[in-house]
């Protein structure tokens, strides 16, 4: 079992694990490209578990930058019942996609 964590970005909890590729709310562009979440909630292996309260201070988790992009539309419609109403919208939410580098 390899080493985990919890983080908190965008409003959301993410468990991410080392080498994992994954979608993140949208965030500012950096020279760089490397990312640095320091809201570590929670540092797993497989000696056990410590959790923060609410954030671990001394931990980070590193990320590069491997992409942007949107996810599929999300429709949402609108509907009042013997009115003749009927309204339909489309949605799609910005991502930023990492590659999780180091769990320190």
């Amino acid at each position: 079992m390899s080493k985990f964590a919890v983080i908190k970005t965008g409003g959301k909890q993410y468990l991410v694990k080392e080498g994992e590729k994954l979608r993140i709310e949208k965030l500012p562009a950096n020279d760089g490209g490397l990312i640095a979440f320091n809201e570590v909630l929670a540092i797993g292996d497989e000696n056990g578990i410590e959790a923060g309260s609410p954030i671990l201070s001394n931990s980070k988790v590193e990320a590069e930058r491997v992409g942007e992009g949107r996810f599929k539309k999300v429709i949402v419609a609108r509907y009042h019942s013997k009115t003749r109403y009927r309204k339909n919208k489309g949605h799609r939410q910005h991502f930023t996609e990492i590659r999780i580098k180091e769990i320190k």
